[in-house]
């Protein structure tokens, strides 16, 4: 079956040109065209993805996310939200509210194609040996994609497990940023290391006492400690 994504845009072109490249690569798009129908569709089409535009009518992209994320049936779909060039802030805000991922505009399809084939990826990728670990009261099951703290579960986005299960494998050892948004996000050629600074903010705050297994290491990374 086709991976299902939803495409969210207030342009009939942007929408047009998306939907055709996403088909000849192979995708099933879906469409929306303002923030009260991309939240109907995401909770009624279940998509393998969404691609969202954050300047919409009604009710704009960042509060589109908002809602999807604190809505368990939704909380874990990727999404990739589109942003203007210039609006720095709004892709911070963005991905504080919990998108995967962002492309600015104007973009090339074939970005956008490639950039979610990575994160369809990283989402049914076959697990490794030690597909389940526990340190201290975290547990990550990979498989499954479930992370609990003293046995209850968290819900983590995709890209907060895919950072928590790296930093967990790789413990003890200090990942750059550069290396996390190669390795998480596939950058090739990273230049905002914001992005994973703001993705371990998130996953701090989820984690409450545990966060204190994720150390910082001032001008380099990130570390995760314990045995």
């Amino acid at each position: 079956m086709k991976p299902k994504i939803l495409i969210v845009d207030d342009e009939s072109d942007a929408l047009e040109i998306l939907g055709f490249k996403l088909r000849e690569a192979g995708f099933n798009p879906i469409f929306a065209k303002d923030g009260t129908r991309a939240i109907a569709a995401a909770r009624d089409e279940k998509p393998d993805l969404m691609v969202l535009d954050l300047m919409l009518p009604e009710v704009d992209g960042l509060e589109v996310c908002k809602i999807l994320r604190r809505d368990a049936n939704t909380a874990k779909m990727p999404i990739i939200m589109l942003t203007a060039r210039a609006a720095e802030m709004d892709r911070v805000v963005g991905l504080e509210l919990g998108a995967d991922d962002y492309v600015t505009k104007p973009f090339s399809p074939r970005e956008l194609v490639l950039r979610i084939r990575k994160l369809l990826a990283r989402n049914s990728s076959t697990p490794e040996s030690g597909a389940y670990i526990k340190i201290g009261d975290i547990e990550i099951d990979i498989p499954t994609h479930v992370v609990k703290l003293a046995g209850k579960e968290v819900t983590l986005t995709l890209t907060e497990f895919n950072l928590l299960e790296i930093l967990a494998k790789r413990r003890g050892r200090v990942q750059s940023r550069e290396r996390l948004l190669q390795d998480v996000w596939g950058y090739e050629n990273p230049i905002d290391s914001r992005t994973v600074d703001t993705h371990m903010r998130r996953l701090r705050e989820k984690l409450g006492e545990s966060a204190n297994y994720l150390e910082t290491v001032r001008g380099v990374g990130y570390r995760f400690i314990g045995e």
